[in-house]
Parts: structure tokens; sequence; C-alpha cells
């Protein structure tokens, strides 16, 4: 899936920063985004099909979230990957909210999470963190984490991120996507915080 979407080099990634701080607070940016990546423009149309798909998706990211409890089964390389998976999940239940078709963002976004924040964040999501922004860039695309697809023993950049950082920086984009969306948080979660 990700041959169709170009990866974001780091220059593209500071184009893409530069070009949304300059711009006006309206459809402009989401515009210069689908310049940027390449993107086919898409009328945003909120529907009850994809409230109901945003909600569920909401509900599989909060699901694959015990997958990264520090209780869990560890291995590095899957951790980043379901992080990955984690917050695919839940950046696309947003979308899906505020009325990109899922269709569009597999084809459009697909496994980048900085793609996926970059589309939420210039349609209301209004999640301004650094280090959040920062762990997408390097999780991205996700499919590169997964063990399976490691060859060459290639080392990859990890960013220096801790698996506790992680998890809190990946709960707080949760709780985000359930305060923005509104879809109510799992009973388990909401117990925890």
């Amino acid at each position: 899936m990700d041959v169709c979407v170009p990866a974001a080099s780091p220059d593209e990634i500071a184009a893409v920063s530069a070009a949304l701080a300059s711009l006006p607070d309206d459809n402009s940016a989401l515009a210069a985004l689908w310049k940027i990546y390449g993107a086919e423009p898409v009328r945003l149309l909120r529907t009850q099909q994809g409230r109901s798909l945003s909600r569920a998706r909401s509900r599989r990211a909060e699901e694959f979230m015990r997958s990264l409890a520090p209780d869990a089964p560890f291995d590095w390389h899957y951790f980043l990957y379901t992080s990955g998976i984690v917050t695919q999940l839940a950046l696309s239940s947003h979308l899906l909210d505020v009325g990109f078709p899922d269709s569009w963002c597999a084809r459009h976004v697909g496994l980048h999470v900085d793609r996926s924040l970059a589309y939420a964040n210039v349609t209301g999501f209004g999640y301004d963190c650094a280090e959040t922004a920062r762990l997408m860039q390097m999780l991205s695309p996700y499919w590169k984490w997964n063990k399976t697809r490691l060859v060459d023993d290639k080392v990859l950049d990890d960013g220096g991120f801790t698996p506790d950082q992680i998890r809190g920086l990946v709960g707080a984009l949760i709780d985000h996507v359930c305060h923005v969306t509104g879809h109510a948080r799992s009973r388990e979660r909401s117990m925890r915080s």
C-alpha cells in the first residue's frame, strides 16, 4: 500500500510546515496539503456512515492500545509498528468524522501517520504538540517497523523515544480524538485516567 503514497523527505516535511504556517486560517491550508502531497482534492462531506466508521476506528485504536501496555509482551520494532497502527486508527477516526472518504485516506494518506496528523490539524483537530509531531514523522510510514519487513539488519532511527514516552504521547492523542469527535472513551480507559 505504501507504494501508492510517496514518502516525504525531511525537506518536504519542512516545506509542509512552512507552507501551513504562512496560510490564512481557511481551506487554503487543506488545498496546500493536497498540493504538497500530490493528493486528489476531495469534497468533505459529513455523513452518518462516516460518523459510524469514525466511532469504530476510535474503539479499535483503544483496543490496539492494549498492545502497548507495560505488561504486554515486548519487542521494540513490534511496539513501534503497533504505535503506528494505534495512531493511524485514532487520527483516521477524526478524518472520517469530518468527511474524508475512507477510500481517499487509503489512497492518499496510506500508512503515513504524519500526513494523517497534518490533515487532521487543518480540519479542526487542533493538536499542536511538537513531540507528537516528531513521533509521527519517526513512525511514518509505519510499515517500516514491521519486523517481517526489516531486511539486511537495517538500523532505523527510532528518534530516541522510550516506550513510556510513546505510551504517553499516543494515549494523549487518543484522548484528544475522543474529545474532538465526541466519541465516548472505553470504560476501561476512562477508569485509568
